[in-house]
């Protein structure tokens, strides 16, 4: 007995996830019993798109798969909209206003660790050129 796994279509996979998403909210059994595929399926894909392994929407990754400089140049581009046309920049991104908050926080959450891991550096550098001093000054 051969075992066959059945292989859908981006587009299919698009159309499934995104009834799961707002402001559907359809959940993996109502869709798995109606379409006839497995729940476990849709939580692979679902799980795929939220690492960013999978590509949704024609293309674009999931907004968990950007890298940190473009989550920061969209964060920038979206300050320098209106709030009346925000709405509309955000549907053509692909985003949601909680995607920027979030982005936000990641932002901020980096360049405080850069600064702290720079000051750290800094003092393990001070503290090496002392110690070399120290011997400098004993061999002398």
């Amino acid at each position: 007995m051969e075992v066959t796994m059945a292989r859908y279509s981006a587009q299919f996979r698009n159309f499934i996830l995104k009834k799961m998403m707002p402001p559907e909210s359809r959940s993996a059994s109502d869709l798995a019993k109606e379409y006839g595929i497995t729940v476990s399926m849709i939580y692979n894909w679902k799980a795929r798109m939220n690492n960013g392994t999978l590509q949704v929407d024609d293309g674009v990754q999931s907004n968990r798969g950007r890298k940190l400089m473009e989550k920061f140049s969209l964060l920038l581009e979206s300050r320098g909209i209106s709030e009346d046309k925000q709405g509309t920049w955000l549907r053509e991104n692909g985003l949601h206003s909680e995607h920027l908050t979030v982005w936000e926080q990641e932002v901020r959450d980096f360049m405080t660790k850069g600064e702290q891991q720079a000051r750290e550096e800094l003092k393990a550098i001070k503290k090496e050129l002392k110690k070399n001093q120290k011997e400098l000054d004993r061999k002398d």
